[in-house]
């Protein structure tokens, strides 16, 4: 599975130009599906098991958060905006690589208060042009950070883990599944970093009688961090609640059944800030029993995101036990 991960997580495809990754996604799903298509906004939408069976969504999303260029000035610097949750105190002399191939580091100004913390307009990127004739970028060119993935035996370090590890978890699901009650709809959503875009239009084209993202969750367990009862290695966990939505209590007390009588060790989480396609989900049509599970970790939105590998395996297993089982809301 780690090879299935370092594949995803070193593929550009920031929020809005998702075709390369859905591409090397539809190539691990098509063989493992009975039917695989894209919607008309590019979610990638894999079908399997009883037709006639309680169609249930899962959704992971497959974008990640980018760089889009706003203005090259006369000495070829590159003035920026962000695609979904960016930090500026994230970028300072980080690598980034735009779609077209040109790779470039961010540099800052220079500043009177080093006590301060950058803002985006203190930023440029610098793609060692020196006058903007030589600078092979436009405005609107496209860009996502470029990290390498590192393995680090239990733990995982890579960039886009949001939610390229998400969508790990459905293929491996999709992999390991076998005979199911259930009508499933696997959705590799589009354009979640930017409001949940990509799952709204395909939830509302599913119409499924229950759904799930599967996200990452912040974690609770570094230095001086922001109290959260999340942890890496303790399991995946079991939203409760996030800025966006209240998880159905039917939903979060059926995943607590599984993981139980699978012994699968998990967690319950209530995020503060941030939230996942099970809003959208939830809110599709006349409404939908809806939840979440979610992925631990570390450093989410920066380039260097980490996870517990425990937990991605763990989180692989109660999906298939949930899902291999009816459904008893």
């Amino acid at each position: 599975m780690k090879t299935l991960i370092q594949k995803l997580v070193e593929t550009f495809s920031p929020s809005g130009y998702e075709a390369a990754i859905r591409e090397v996604i539809r190539a691990e799903v098509a063989p493992l599906a009975d039917e695989v298509r894209v919607d008309a906004l590019g979610n990638l939408i894999a079908r399997k098991g009883n037709p006639n069976g309680k169609k249930i969504m899962l959704a992971a999303h497959m974008d990640e958060i980018g760089l889009m260029v706003t203005h090259v000035d006369d000495n070829g610097f590159v003035r920026f905006t962000t695609l979904g949750g960016v930090r500026p105190h994230t970028l300072l002399g980080g690598r980034v690589r735009f779609l077209n191939g040109k790779a470039g580091v961010i540099g800052m100004e220079r500043v009177e208060d080093q006590t301060k913390l950058p803002t985006f307009e203190q930023l440029f990127i610098d793609i060692g042009a020196t006058t903007r004739e030589q600078c092979p970028l436009r405005v609107g060119d496209v860009a996502a950070f470029e990290r390498p993935f590192l393995d680090l035996g239990k733990r995982i370090i890579a960039k886009s883990l949001d939610d390229r590890i998400g969508a790990a978890v459905l293929i491996e699901t999709l992999r390991q599944l076998g005979q199911t009650p259930h009508n499933i709809y696997f959705v590799f959503s589009v354009q979640e970093e930017v409001g949940v875009r990509g799952a709204t239009t395909a939830a509302f084209g599913v119409d499924p009688d229950l759904g799930l993202a599967v996200d990452v969750t912040g974690a609770g367990d570094t230095p001086k961090c922001a109290p959260m009862d999340v942890s890496l290695g303790k399991g995946p966990a079991i939203k409760v609640r996030d800025a966006g939505m209240l998880a159905d209590p039917r939903i979060v007390d059926w995943m607590i059944r599984g993981a139980d009588a699978a012994k699968i060790p998990y967690q319950l989480e209530i995020l503060e800030r941030g939230g996942t396609d099970a809003r959208a989900i939830q809110l599709t049509r006349a409404g939908v029993p809806a939840g979440c599970l979610s992925i631990p970790c570390r450093y989410v939105h920066s380039p260097s995101e980490m996870v517990d590998f425990d937990d991605v395996e763990n989180a692989v297993r109660l999906m298939v036990q949930l899902l291999s089982q009816p459904v008893d809301l």
